[in-house]
């Protein structure tokens, strides 16, 4: 059985980093983690090709070669999804599909031959068991969640890790909160499930032994999720491997809570980590009331942000406009609040309900929705009627955008959080590809960019103020160059 593993594209969003990843000469950001494993589910007897349209087109032969297509993907790839199955329908070929932008949604795709939904641990091997006997059904879907401790290593060897910037390994499944907007708790459910360190240790050891020396992400939906766990059994774990080794720098997601615990981030730190992404979403506290973002609330949100950043934790962020509570004040607030707080990479959506969050049901009710969410997170829409005109809301959007990412600000965001942050214990080999990416950021920031005054002087002040963290400096001027080519999406 030749079996093909087909990873959708991503469309030029925020975290896809396109612009910046040419640079430094990669193709996609992380691989796809979730085909990896599923392909270390399959019969080990199965010949198995990966092809992520992220990295290589999808060629005639790849289909002539496969029996059956495996296909996954998140719902911001939902269009060329469409176009990929289309294809294999076309060619004949046996289409089996899961993952959240299938099971979120699975009646969007008639072409779609078996659907293999929620955690592959538990509806894949059913699946398998029917398709041998000639009587697989269409639908496998179990509300039970499994557990990780059966879930294999990824097979990397099926991936070309050359194109990516980054790896990616899971620890963790699920969050202990529940924010409305969010549909990880319905996906995942509110109790941590956690990986045998053991686990996570020989997936490590395999991304080494095959070569990988780069940043690893924790995909997790929220890594401090079981701290107990982590501070007694995973973190010392990864404190030992790290020893006798280069160093192979992590990132990850956390909640806000991270900053109340300066062990945990000083174990983190420690470990390895040097970014984490955290879900602040507006510095309004009704909007923080409304959206249930219990964790965030009745908290002094910047100084959180300048705690971890001082621990050693670059922190990336995640805000939303368009609760019902927002008023046309809130975009000058996002604007003060994420030039205060230095967080450099903000990442500013529209509100969106997603299929089986508690905002679509409560939106559904009320029969506000409009459309099905796109998934991306720069298309200048949401899918439901919001309070604010919408006009007003959009026209905000594009006005906090367009000033967060405009040169000034943004260079000017960089030298507040090089003031805060810590040099990382663990950054990572400064290669070839970071030299050439000096150079090619010299030419298209520092001489063919409307922001090379503020290039040049970034470079200049992090040099006599900041020389630890130059490296930082350049990257994240890479970033803005990113930042500011997907704004114009939105006409910026």
């Amino acid at each position: 059985m030749n079996v093909l593993l087909l990873y959708p594209e991503f469309p030029d969003t925020f975290w896809s980093f396109k612009h910046a990843l040419k640079f430094i000469g990669k193709k996609a950001s992380l691989p796809p983690l979730g085909l990896l494993t599923v392909a270390a589910m399959l019969p080990a007897d199965w010949a198995k090709r990966l092809v992520d349209v992220n990295v290589r087109k999808l060629r005639d032969r790849d289909l002539a070669w496969a029996d059956l297509v495996l296909i996954s993907g998140m719902i911001a790839q939902q269009e060329s999804a469409h176009v990929l199955i289309a294809r294999c329908r076309a060619a004949g070929k046996t289409i089996v599909a899961g993952g959240p932008l299938f099971t979120l949604g699975p009646e969007q795709f008639p072409e779609v031959d078996h659907f293999v939904l929620n955690e592959a641990e538990l509806t894949l091997p059913e699946f398998l068991l029917d398709f041998a006997r000639g009587a697989a059904r269409r639908v496998y879907a179990s509300p039970v969640f499994p557990d990780l401790r059966q879930t294999p290593v990824p097979l990397w060897a099926l991936a070309d890790l050359k194109h990516y910037a980054s790896m990616s390994v899971q620890f963790s499944r699920g969050c202990p909160f529940d924010c409305e907007f969010c549909n990880i708790t319905a996906m995942f459910g509110h109790r941590p499930r956690t990986k045998a360190t053991a686990q996570m240790i020989a997936e490590l050891d395999g991304l080494h032994r095959a070569g990988w020396r780069g940043a690893v992400f924790f995909v997790d939906d929220n890594f401090i999720g079981n701290q107990h766990t982590l501070k007694t059994e995973l973190l010392p774990a990864l404190i030992q491997w790290q020893q006798g080794r280069r160093g192979i720098p992590f990132f990850t997601e956390a909640s806000i809570n991270l900053a109340d615990d300066a062990e945990l981030m000083g174990m983190m730190v420690e470990a390895g980590f040097n970014q984490v992404f955290v879900g602040i979403e507006t510095p309004e506290a009704a909007g923080l009331a409304e959206c249930n973002k219990r964790q965030n609330q009745e908290r002094d949100l910047v100084a959180d942000v300048k705690r971890i950043q001082r621990a050693g934790l670059e922190v990336q962020g995640g805000f939303i406009v368009g609760f019902d509570s927002d008023t046309p004040a809130i975009f000058a607030r996002q604007r003060e609040f994420i030039q205060q707080s230095g967080i450099v990479t903000a990442m500013v959506g529209l509100l969106q309900a997603i299929p089986g969050t508690k905002l679509h049901q409560r939106l559904f009710a009320q029969g506000r929705l409009t459309a099905q969410t796109t998934g991306n997170n720069l298309d200048g829409t949401t899918n439901f009627i919001p309070h604010m005109n919408r006009d007003k809301l959009r026209e905000g959007y594009r006005s906090l955008l367009g000033h967060l990412y405009a040169p000034g600000p943004y260079y000017r965001r960089i030298r507040t959080f090089l003031r805060e942050y810590r040099r990382p214990k663990i950054s990572g080999p400064l290669n070839w590809r970071y030299f050439l990416a000096f150079l090619r950021a010299n030419v298209r920031l520092g001489i063919l960019g409307r922001e090379r005054f503020h290039y040049w002087g970034l470079l200049i002040w992090t040099f006599f103020h900041r020389p630890a963290l130059f490296p930082q400096a350049v990257t994240l001027s890479i970033f803005g160059h990113h930042f500011r080519k997907t704004c114009r999406v939105l006409g910026l």
